[in-house]
């Protein structure tokens, strides 16, 4: 769309003075950088709206409308010649037949009508599109505050699951019970229960705060002759030294298991131990 477009629905409503200021100052504003085309159109449009006050029956027809319209009277003149006077069709003091007079005027009322209602459907359709995007916007909003509710309560269903089967593990006179002797570290003892149908739940308390970002990590060491270490979950304890560590799924069966140990570890844990452990406790 060329530049000159969106301003063609303005011409006839700007002669008219009904346009809107803002609208007004975009087409004078536009008109000021000489676009051509956009002159001739307004006056055009001007020169449209100023014919709507010489074409009653007794007024002057401008020189232009006469050279514009002499060709067609002169035809009909002609053509009409042989009628007696009395029939002869009434003509304005202009000699432009009332007939003729009267449509052009119609036609111009119909011109102005046209342009002033596209102009008006187009500030409609300009609002309804504003009212559209503001929707729009508005469910935008709506579906990601729900989003954000239904991650929040997944959220909060996934802690109550966790809290259950903690309680679960805690409570269940069927889980072992392991105490986690401290290696020449001056620390308190951890303590870890052990069901076989819910996992394994570690706590410890005023525990040592691991050097810089580092974890503590769980390892369960087999019965086998000879077996390593597996590697099972890391936990970072709080400002006060407290933690609980829930392992849903440990890597071995506690029938298959010699003793758990924690060791400190880089953040992200280790596929296998790198420092001594702080920690041990022996299955009963």
């Amino acid at each position: 769309m060329s530049n000159c477009d969106q301003f063609r629905e303005m011409y006839e409503a700007y002669a008219l003075g009904a346009l809107d200021p803002p609208e007004r100052s975009t087409l004078e504003a536009h008109l000021a950088t000489g676009c051509a085309e956009c002159a001739k159109s307004v006056a055009e449009a001007r020169w449209l709206v100023s014919q709507l006050a010489y074409l009653a029956p007794e007024a002057a027809t401008s020189d232009m409308l006469k050279g514009r319209l002499m060709q067609t009277v002169r035809s009909e003149a002609k053509s009409k010649s042989s009628l007696p006077v009395a029939t002869a069709p009434r003509t304005t003091t202009s000699g432009i037949p009332y007939w003729l007079s009267a449509g052009i005027a119609a036609l111009l009322l119909l011109t102005l009508y046209f342009a002033w209602d596209a102009h008006r459907l187009k500030q409609e359709l300009r609002a309804a599109n504003e009212q559209n995007q503001r929707a729009e916007q508005l469910v935008a909003s709506a579906a990601g505050e729900r989003a954000a509710t239904q991650q929040k309560l997944a959220g909060m269903e996934e802690q109550m699951a966790k809290m259950h089967r903690e309680t679960a593990i805690l409570t269940d006179p069927a889980s072992v019970k392991i105490m986690l002797a401290a290696q020449k570290i001056q620390a308190p003892q951890m303590v870890a229960m052990w069901h076989a149908k819910y996992g394994i739940v570690l706590t410890g308390q005023k525990v040592p705060m691991p050097s810089g970002n580092r974890v503590l990590q769980l390892w369960l060491i087999p019965k086998a002759p000879g077996g390593k270490p597996m590697p099972s979950m890391t936990v970072r304890p709080d400002a006060n030294g407290n933690f609980v560590l829930l392992v849903s799924n440990p890597p071995a069966a506690g029938s298959h298991t010699k003793a758990l140990a924690i060791t400190e570890e880089p953040a992200g844990g280790s596929p296998a131990p790198t420092t001594t452990p702080k920690w041990v406790g022996a299955m009963s």
